[in-house]
């Protein structure tokens, strides 16, 4: 469904990590009950799962953790964690490599992540550095989505308008973040956001850029 009109071959692509570059929902999960039992915690709610996912890695832990001491030592015992067996239960999204060589020619890319030391090894463990022009997590902003600075950023590298581009996310962080940038929405796998338009998937968004073009 398309609320209004897209750009046909918008200039920049902008695409969240999790969640739509990757399914990390497992990863996260087997991570922050790694963290929470290493504190003699209990495993992560549904809830917390959807916050966690959502949001930076120093807020999840502040989330987690409410007690100021405890909060101190987990934030410091995860900076100590290896992330290579937790990046390596994520999956990547089908059709991904297909769909970033199709808009190559004509689209500039871009990730805007909430994650912050772990998106450069994650990139270069799936070998998709080539595939980004641009890459800014939540260590390159002073304030981390759903703050549009991150977008801001984006457009300003690029020269361009945010009505030329496209945000592709999957959770409510990410529509608000396009929202206040001004940047049409896709949403990824998630029909419940209020979005320009809706896609179950990568190979979707190809056939419809395709009759687009």
């Amino acid at each position: 469904m398309v609320n209004r009109k897209l750009a046909v071959r918008p200039q920049v692509i902008i695409f969240d990590c999790d969640g739509v570059l990757f399914d990390s929902r497992r990863a996260n999960q087997i991570f922050y009950n790694h963290l929470l039992e290493h504190f003699g915690k209990g495993p992560l709610t549904e809830d917390d799962l959807n916050y966690v996912h959502m949001h930076t890695v120093g807020d999840s832990v502040a989330y987690l953790f409410k007690d100021e001491a405890t909060r101190e030592s987990a934030d410091g015992y995860r900076k100590t964690l290896d992330s290579a067996p937790f990046l390596s239960k994520m999956e990547m999204e089908p059709g991904l490599i297909d769909f970033l060589l199709f808009i190559r020619p004509w689209s500039k890319t871009a990730i805007c992540t909430n994650r912050t030391t772990t998106i450069g090894p994650l990139l270069k463990m799936y070998s998709l550095n080539d595939y980004f022009d641009l890459v800014v997590s939540a260590l390159d902003v002073r304030q981390p989505k759903p703050h549009p600075e991150s977008i801001y950023k984006i457009l300003s590298f690029f020269k361009a308008k945010p009505e030329d581009c496209w945000y592709i996310g999957d959770s409510e962080v990410d529509a608000l973040t396009a929202g206040k940038a001004g940047v049409p929405l896709v949403a990824f796998k998630n029909p419940a956001l209020t979005a320009d338009l809706h896609i179950s998937g990568f190979p979707e968004l190809k056939v419809y850029l395709n009759g687009k073009g």
